[in-house]
């Protein structure tokens, strides 16, 4: 995806989380949490397009589930931890959680086990950027922006202006280093 494509398809994911929206519940029932590190922009723009196209504006939060992952004492290095802010009780609202790539489905389970932590949510929809396939849980997305099917020795690359040198996703073939758009 390039820069456009990216901007269309956050555009759609956005319209797609307001048709989930129950008025009858009220706007302060629902609230966005992105997931560190890119997963937390992803939230950002969606917050700020459903503000532009409905006036809804939506609770934002960051979440870190590093420690929660049940990989992260397998790595030789440190894992580095990053903030969580959460500025809501969760219990009881209905959350959107926000990921730019879904690949074994850990990250979220990681995800789901640190918000548990902080309460009982009404419920949790997933959403996701790129789901790439192969899951290893019985994880999926919701909402989706695009399905990237790869093959063993690809990986889905998100960059994002906010805080990579470009933005657009790309498929990345490490077997051959080959690199094309998806």
């Amino acid at each position: 995806m390039d820069e456009r494509d990216l901007g269309l398809t956050l555009d759609r994911m956005a319209r797609q989380i307001v048709e989930l929206l129950d008025p009858d519940e009220g706007d302060s029932a629902f609230a966005l949490v992105g997931m560190q590190t890119r997963g937390v922009y992803l939230a950002k723009r969606l917050q700020e397009r459903i503000k532009r196209f409905e006036s809804i504006d939506m609770p934002l939060g960051v979440l870190d589930s590093t420690m929660y992952r049940d990989d992260f004492r397998m790595g030789r290095r440190q894992p580095v931890v990053r903030k969580t802010e959460i500025p809501f009780d969760v219990t009881g609202k209905h959350l959107f959680l926000v990921d730019d790539v879904l690949y074994t489905g850990r990250t979220v389970r990681a995800g789901l086990d640190a918000l548990m932590d902080m309460g009982r949510p009404a419920s949790v929809q997933c959403l996701v950027l790129v789901d790439r396939g192969h899951h290893e849980l019985p994880i999926t997305a919701d909402i989706v922006g695009r399905i990237v099917p790869t093959m063993p020795g690809e990986e889905v690359r998100v960059r994002l202006a906010e805080i990579d040198d470009r933005e657009g996703v790309w498929l990345v073939n490490h077997l051959s280093g080959e690199t094309g758009t998806s």
